[in-house]
């Protein structure tokens, strides 16, 4: 009896430990998993450069939003200004099968290849930024961004109503226009154009691309500078346009301001994302910024945990934008029968405005 006391003793004892033994390693790889990326929600985001602030500032809210802490994995892919880098970053994101591909593309056109092997592929592409002109909307899911086209009707808009208020019956204007073909500069550009179009007091000399940059904003201005001698009005189409802008007008001894009947030249901008930028607004070296909301990780979040919901979000989602100008000549702009108020810029403004 004693003999299969013990011999059951052992067996029993087998039992016990090998349930504990399998208690404890569930119980480790319950928390292996937790920690595990392949639980993560994958994002692959093909980022078209890093050209200027605004850009930079959009980067840093992808990737301050796609954390591990807030249950994603984020795989980023600078495409260096070309669009070949961003279809080669796609097609590696649907070998690796992530889970939602975001695209923030250097142009609009040339897209409809690659979205729609992400499409075969079972991939949501979510468009950031700039629009893709594609022949089939549903290669990508959603898009968040800023409308450009209302941002250069306000700038438009503001710039003629300054010029009835200050009683300026002819006013030069020449354009430093964004990447030819982006999103920004489409809609910019046609915001001038109309504005022009709708004001016989206004004569657009030119229009010369500055890439978006601050080198190459200064390098065609001392090129303008040498061609025209009454340039009025210089319309950047963004912040580092306008301060490569800035630096080439300076440096010829002309002055920067919205003084134009006393032989200024007036900058007029689009970002207002880094606080040099609101510094010139306030010195009246830029006179008017309408801004442009870099901060699309959030919206970006929220599309995702939808669809992850089984939801379907809006096509298009918008972020909010203000405008900023160095006085009150104009108060607010009307497009559409919307007003559009205008925040003007204070040393008080600044130094509680976060960046």
């Amino acid at each position: 009896m004693t003999k299969k006391w013990i011999i059951a003793g052992i067996f029993l004892s087998c039992i016990v430990f090998a349930g504990c033994g399998k208690i404890f390693k569930e119980k480790n790889q319950t928390n292996s998993e937790e920690i595990m990326p392949d639980k993560y929600i994958v994002v692959g985001f093909s980022q078209l450069g890093a050209e200027s602030d605004w850009r930079s500032a959009n980067t840093e809210s992808m990737k301050s939003t796609f954390t591990n802490e807030n249950g994603f994995e984020l795989i980023f892919e600078d495409g260096q200004q070309k669009q070949s880098n961003q279809i080669m970053a796609i097609r590696t994101f649907i070998q690796q099968e992530v889970d939602y591909i975001v695209l923030a593309p250097v142009i609009e056109t040339g897209w409809d290849t690659v979205l729609q092997e992400a499409k075969d592929a079972g991939i949501p592409v979510i468009i950031v930024d700039r629009m893709v002109d594609v022949e089939d909307e549903s290669l990508y899911t959603a898009w968040v961004g800023s409308d450009f086209a209302l941002e250069g009707a306000r700038a438009g808009e503001w710039i003629n109503q300054f010029l009835q208020v200050k009683k300026i019956d002819n006013a030069n204007i020449v354009n430093i226009q964004g990447t030819l073909g982006a999103s920004a500069q489409i809609g910019r550009t046609k915001g001038l154009r109309e504005a022009c179009k709708a004001n016989a007091n206004t004569t657009l000399l030119t229009e010369v691309t500055g890439d978006f940059t601050q080198t190459k904003g200064k390098e065609v201005m001392e090129s303008l500078l040498k061609k025209y001698d009454d340039i009025n009005i210089v319309y950047c189409e963004n912040d580092n346009e306008a301060f490569g802008v800035i630096e080439a007008i300076e440096a010829t001894g002309k002055k920067v301001g919205s003084d134009i009947a006393r032989g200024d030249i007036m900058v007029i901008s689009f970002d207002g994302v880094k606080k040099e930028a609101m510094d010139y607004i306030l010195k009246d070296k830029i006179t008017c910024i309408v801004e442009c909301n870099p901060l699309q990780g959030p919206l970006v979040q929220d599309i995702i945990l939808q669809l992850e919901a089984g939801e379907i979000p809006d096509k298009f989602s918008y972020v909010d934008e203000g405008m900023y100008a160095h006085d009150d000549t104009v108060s607010s702009v009307v497009i559409d029968g919307v007003d559009y108020p205008i925040t003007v810029v204070t040393q008080e403004l600044l130094d509680v405005r976060a960046y």
